[in-house]
């Protein structure tokens, strides 16, 4: 029988061995691999800013729009202006034509002062007093003072209206000479209308604030005279009337120029950039998509009437500012607020960097078709939304990889 000597057995088990240890290392290797793997989950998600988009509450007509689209704005800048008035509304042409007979009634009573003051004059001679003669003079001074009150306000609130209507005419005769549409003498004779309107309503107010002066002095002289002198009810009676009619217009005009106050904070409104930002295209719907011409409606015109609500413009903030991904079935246990993660870009130039899980939604959603594996296949997942960190440079609706730490 052949022996075999130790060395001879020791080597033979050492080339034994080896493979052994070699293969439970790579086993070991592996299985770290895979734990460590579904430890670390690696999902996509998509940078996104705040985007915003501009309308009324009210039906109204695009006046004009200040910006263009992909036109970088800041936050307070002035975008667009509407007309909250529509055309068939005409509310100028309402309230001018309730003025008119306003100022046709004061016309008429101011008429009917003059054969009542004489009237009362030629009560005087049957009067043994003449206190009776200063008590018609102070009365009629009191209503000619306010009928005078009346017809300044009358008139300075119809040209208020026409005033409007030229600075109107005038900014859209700017607007068209800027587009070399009209030429300069358009704009210099719509502006010196204006100029001389504005000049007339200026002299009337300082007029009407003389009438009101008049008038508080031409009461407190009635008022004095009542208190020391009897009372003369004929006098009283026959102006009565009178009173009543002009206590009526000014009441008429009151309720008028509170509407016309109305009327200009209605008129022009400003539409103004709630965020700094970049002017995109209108968000549509699928199905409206399919249907409209290449362009149409991707940023609204002047002359547009919009319905309430029915958006004007879009601004999107021009740097994200949060990541927006979605876990599946698998990976919900591993997602949780406040969780460090790692994010990498992948364009150039790329970048690594290190932010946190800001919230967790509580259901699951439908990605987005990008994010499917199989665009034919819809998927779901449980949306988590990640800060951008300072210094990652993104553009929004850029794709983003996520991993956990």
């Amino acid at each position: 029988m052949k022996m075999i000597s130790p060395i001879s057995y020791l080597s033979r088990l050492r080339r034994h061995i080896l493979p052994i240890l070699v293969w439970l290392s790579v086993v070991a290797c592996v299985v770290g691999l895979f734990t460590r793997r579904s430890q670390r989950f690696e999902v996509v998600g998509i940078a996104r800013g705040q985007v915003r988009q501009i309308a009324v509450n009210c039906p109204a007509r695009l006046k004009t729009v200040h910006v263009q689209l992909f036109e970088n704005v800041k936050k307070g800048q002035t975008v667009a202006v509407v007309n909250t008035v529509l055309d068939n509304e005409q509310p100028r042409v309402e309230l001018q034509a309730r003025l008119d007979p306003i100022l046709a009634e004061i016309e008429h009573l101011a008429a009917q002062l003059v054969p009542t003051q004489d009237d009362l004059l030629a009560d005087k001679a049957d009067r043994e007093t003449t206190r009776l003669n200063d008590r018609r003079r102070f009365s009629i001074d009191v209503e000619n003072a306010r009928v005078q009150i009346l017809s300044l306000r009358s008139q300075i609130a119809s040209d208020r209206i026409i005033l409007e209507d030229l600075a109107m005419e005038a900014k859209i005769v700017r607007d068209l000479l800027e587009q070399d549409a009209v030429a300069p003498y358009e704009l210099e004779k719509t502006q010196v209308q204006y100029n001389a309107l504005a000049k007339k309503i200026e002299e009337n107010e300082h007029l009407l604030e003389q009438a009101k002066s008049d008038l508080e002095q031409n009461q407190q002289r009635w008022d004095e005279y009542a208190r020391s002198h009897p009372f003369h009810p004929s006098v009283d009676d026959a102006l009565e009337v009178i009173r009543k009619k002009i206590g009526v217009q000014e009441r008429l005009m009151d309720g008028l120029l509170a509407q016309l106050e109305a009327l200009k904070s209605r008129e022009a409104l400003e539409l103004k950039a709630p965020i700094d930002g970049v002017v995109i295209p209108l968000q549509q719907r699928a199905n409206e998509a399919r249907l409209r011409r290449p362009g149409e409606k991707i940023l609204r015109r002047p002359g547009e009437v919009v319905a309430a609500g029915e958006p004007i413009l879009t601004i999107a903030e021009a740097r994200p500012s949060e990541i927006i991904a979605y876990v599946g079935d698998r990976q919900l246990g591993q997602v949780e607020e406040k969780m460090l993660v790692e994010l990498i870009k992948d364009r150039e130039p790329p970048q690594i960097a290190t932010s946190q899980i800001t919230h967790v939604g509580p259901t699951m959603e439908l990605m987005p078709e990008r994010l499917w594996r199989n665009p034919n296949i819809p998927q779901w997942g449980r949306p988590v939304v990640i800060d951008v960190p300072e210094g990652l440079e993104l553009v929004p609706g850029e794709m983003v990889g996520i991993r956990k730490l």
